[in-house]
């Protein structure tokens, strides 16, 4: 049965999803067009083994879905309301400065 999530479910899901450099590299190709796990893994440099894990990440977040073609199955975005908000948060300038990270990179893992 689906469940409707809430607004802090999609949010953090979403986050999930962005928080890895491959994952947000699938999102990207994935926003210009659906594609299967071996193009995808060819694209993008990495194993498939690896992407396969990736692809499983942003299908239990609720961002791909799957679509059987055939004998292969290719993904998609599960919305393409997701591939606008991808071209809204990269419209979305963060200034930094070059060689500042945020004071707290050492100790939480971020920027």
């Amino acid at each position: 049965m689906l469940t409707v999530a809430s607004d802090i479910d999609v949010l953090a899901r979403f986050g999930r999803a962005l928080a890895d450099p491959i994952r947000c590299r699938v999102l990207l190709a994935l926003r210009r067009a659906p594609a299967y796990p071996a193009d995808l893994a060819d694209a993008l440099g990495v194993s498939r083994t690896r992407l396969s894990n990736h692809l499983a990440c942003l299908r239990d977040c609720g961002l791909v879905v799957t679509v059987p073609d055939g004998r292969r199955t290719r993904y998609e975005l599960a919305d393409e309301r997701l591939g606008h908000a991808l071209d809204h948060l990269l419209a979305a300038v963060v200034a930094v400065e070059s060689d500042k990270t945020c004071p707290d990179a050492a100790t939480k893992d971020c920027c």
